[in-house]
């Protein structure tokens, strides 16, 4: 698990009662499913591997995603057009971490709210 990966789980754990990993292979991951096996496939890249749009909005109804009215999101431009793409309109969308320029800030954001205990403002 990479640093980036692993504060984006402690932040949503710590200030969200209800969240999901999005994963361009598997789709929408609750806190207790499994993946059993490291992949390299991304929503950056182009590849049979990556799971579709309408895969994922069939999930949304299968796992009972589409319950919120506002969704935050942790993820990079590439992940933020997918959510959009997949849940559309009807949701308020936040973005902590877009005024991010790369990952490492990124990760820097997300550690410094889990140990100051403060979520980021959007």
């Amino acid at each position: 698990m990479s640093n980036y990966h692993h504060y984006c789980q402690k932040y949503a754990a710590q200030f969200f009662e209800h969240w999901v990993i999005l994963s361009a292979k598997y789709g929408f991951l609750l806190p207790n499913d499994l993946v059993h096996s490291n992949y390299d496939v991304s929503f950056n890249r182009k590849s049979g591997e990556v799971i579709t749009v309408d895969q994922l909005k069939q999930q949304i109804i299968d796992k009972h995603l589409d319950d919120f009215e506002a969704l935050v999101v942790l993820g990079g431009k590439e992940y933020r057009k997918v959510v959009e793409q997949t849940f559309g309109n009807s949701y308020i969308y936040q973005y902590p971490l877009s005024d991010c320029s790369g990952i490492g800030y990124m990760i820097q954001k997300l550690k410094n709210a889990v140990l100051e205990d403060v979520e980021i403002s959007y």
